[in-house]
């Protein structure tokens, strides 16, 4: 069997976990290849709006195995309060949830940190969530970091006070003082709740099953555009968030890879720093928010919203190898008697491109649109057969563009607000 890739093509907030919940029936194990609590997916169904940081989107289908993997930086803290919240559903997250051992740990100094650096770049500050995932991942990349596998390990308290020692020499240099006593009682508390589920070596775990013939779909958080690697670099997240994560972050090997879902806003919203070329900076960018409630999940900022930006997607799809498109939140642009599609940049030199320029930071990129018609209509309880023309044509003109076909359409948060066109 083959392991099928669900992801985010623009900044983020695509709408991941609302699909990994609609697809999970079909799915023996979903997966969480990279990110931390920096993720907010958001599931609805029942009248009751969910909001998952870590724990894969799966959790709700109870005959759905869920996995964190080992590319996923994962606080204790974070995890306990989560899986608190879940105990009222009456699901078996103890035994429908596996943790890999090769997973970092975050540790309550590297939120400490991330405040410090986040503060120290002044006006370039990235919009960092402040939960700690960059100085986690630095740990990881330099070597020193702590893995949920060391929580059982008899040296755990002394390796972990010896980063802990480490974290303080910087802090220091920040001028950032802490108390780590009041600090480590939660975390230490949270460390025995962890202990109490299964950590298991999930790169064999994960390989036994496709053996076996289940299906797996790998999970990714945040967004292409903010791939360590590919994203708008350096106002990105710490992590590889295109499919080639799912590899590393999982330990299956590029052979193994199956379908790879491409999701993506009918419009573009961006959280934090970084360039967005088609942001609307008016009342038709304050419409587009109101509208989606658009506002992030984990830290309740607004986000910034604009038009659909076409050679970002394209980028996306190219880097990914999508080949199936899922498109969310149709819904919103319902408002519309006209909508903006952005085909094309033109750059500072006069050029027009529809490539992602390396100099986008700096660039004075301007989108070029072509204005097709909304719908202008409610979509609630409509199918596959009575869309408004308009959307079908909007539907369409996208795929022609992309060159990808678009699977599904998502006309409201709820899982049933899903509409399929293809079975």
């Amino acid at each position: 069997m083959k392991v099928d890739v669900l992801l985010g093509l623009q900044w983020g907030d695509e709408g991941k976990g609302k699909i990994v919940d609609v697809l999970a029936p079909k799915y023996d194990v979903v997966a969480r290849f990279q990110g931390g609590p920096n993720a907010g997916h958001t599931l609805e169904f029942d009248g009751i709006k969910h909001v998952l940081h870590q724990i894969p989107s799966g959790i709700f289908r109870p005959g759905t195995r869920n996995i964190i993997g080992n590319g996923v930086v994962l606080d204790p803290i974070i995890f306990r309060q989560e899986i608190e919240k879940l105990e009222q559903y009456k699901l078996d997250v103890r035994n429908n949830l596996f943790i890999s051992k090769k997973a970092t740990l975050i540790i309550p100094t590297h939120r400490l940190l991330d405040q410090a650096q986040e503060k120290a770049k002044g006006d370039d500050k990235i919009g960092s969530t402040l939960k700690g995932i960059g100085p986690s991942y630095q740990d990881k990349i330099g070597r020193q970091g702590l893995r949920v596998g060391d929580v059982l390990a008899a040296h755990f308290d002394e390796k972990l006070n010896k980063l802990v020692s480490a974290h303080s020499e910087i802090l220091k240099r920040h001028g950032l003082a802490f108390n780590w006593d009041e600090l480590k009682g939660p975390f230490f508390e949270a460390v025995e709740f962890l202990r109490g589920f299964r950590l298991i070596d999930s790169e064999y775990f994960l390989n036994d099953e496709l053996k076996s013939g289940s299906r797996v779909l790998a999970e990714g958080a945040q967004g292409s555009l903010l791939d360590i690697d590919f994203g708008s670099y350096p106002f990105v997240t710490s992590s590889s968030t295109v499919s080639a994560g799912a590899c590393t972050g999982l330990g299956v090997a590029p052979r193994h890879i199956g379908e790879v879902f491409g999701i993506f806003k009918a419009y573009s919203t961006r959280v934090g720093s970084g360039p967005f070329p088609t942001e609307l900076l008016n009342e038709e960018g304050e419409a587009i928010r109101k509208q989606g409630n658009e506002f992030g999940s984990t830290t309740g900022r607004p986000r910034r919203c604009g038009w659909i930006d076409l050679p970002t997607l394209k980028y996306s799809i190219m880097i990914n190898g999508v080949s199936q498109l899922l498109m969310m939140k149709a819904d919103v642009l319902s408002i519309f008697k006209k909508i903006k599609v952005c085909t094309r940049y033109q750059l500072s030199d006069g050029t027009v491109t529809d490539h992602v320029p390396y100099e986008q930071i700096h660039a004075g990129i301007v989108p070029l649109y072509e204005e097709v018609e909304g719908w202008n209509c409610s979509l609630k309880g409509l199918s596959e057969h009575n869309l408004p023309p308009a959307l079908k044509n909007y539907v369409e003109f996208l795929e022609q563009r992309l060159e990808v076909p678009i699977s599904l359409i998502s006309t409201g948060p709820d899982r049933t607000e899903t509409i399929y066109r293809f079975r």
